[in-house]
């Protein structure tokens, strides 16, 4: 039996919009930072990538960068929306790095690790 997702709402309680989908990005791999019970690591922050922050993730054995064609996966770079884990955003918070994140594409189980107000912080304009 497939895992059971949540339901898809954001961080304000309104649907969840699409995070990314060149390369398709969620843990589910449908664009979207949905989650269920499964995902252990909340892959629930929609984050705009950076240098500093692929740096960072890779540094912390996280490589998101290298493209890994055995897995369909072509690497980020700068701009390239993803859905990262909660914590590891939060570390890059704590960190200086944290890049910017769409509260409208952020899973409403991120506050559950994330507070409302570090990610208003980070919120970049949608669009």
């Amino acid at each position: 039996m497939p895992p059971r997702m949540d339901p898809s709402l954001n961080v304000l309680g309104q649907p969840l919009a699409a995070c990314g989908t060149d390369p398709v990005t969620g843990y589910f791999r449908d664009g979207h930072c949905n989650t269920c019970a499964e995902d252990a690591g909340s892959h629930t922050v929609c984050a705009v990538m950076t240098a500093e922050f692929l740096a960072f993730s890779k540094y912390l054995g996280n490589d998101l960068s290298t493209p890994r064609p055995e897995f369909r996966f072509p690497g980020l770079k700068s701009g390239d929306r993803w859905c990262l884990c909660a914590g590891r955003f939060l570390q890059a918070h704590h960190e200086g790095c944290a890049p910017a994140v769409s509260l409208a594409r952020t899973h409403q189980r991120a506050l559950e690790i994330v507070p409302l107000d570090i990610l208003e912080t980070y919120a970049a304009p949608e669009g």
